[in-house]
């Protein structure tokens, strides 16, 4: 599998994060369940957030594509700097890891208090 750098959306503080992420790789087939642990780092033992597939959180859009949605109140609680995420399919045994994970910078929103 080919690993890349790709510039994408900060998550802003506060508010909702939505990306899409494609591969080259047949990944999200039909019927995968997918999970997705967020954290400052690899090596954190604090989990900030999950997303499942279950949640629509994790949401398949093709064979290729899977949008990642990490809710406002998820993202409340984050400070300035990077987060990182994998992907694990869970509806195989063992699950599998995807073998890669996304570092995703977080930045604190000029527009603070609006809901």
């Amino acid at each position: 599998m080919s690993s890349g750098f790709a510039m994408g959306p900060a998550i802003v503080i506060g508010y909702t994060y939505r990306v899409q992420i494609e591969t080259e790789a047949p990944l999200f087939p039909e019927g995968a369940e997918l999970l997705a642990h967020i954290r400052l780092k690899p090596s954190s033992l604090n989990l900030i957030a999950a997303l499942r597939s279950a949640d629509g959180t994790l949401q398949r859009q093709s064979d290729h594509r899977v949008e990642i949605k990490i809710p406002a109140q998820d993202t409340a609680d984050m400070q300035p700097g990077t987060v990182m995420l994998d992907l694990v399919r869970t509806d195989l045994d063992p699950p599998l890891h995807l073998g890669f994970s996304l570092e995703i910078p977080v930045q604190l929103p000029v527009t603070r208090g609006a809901a």
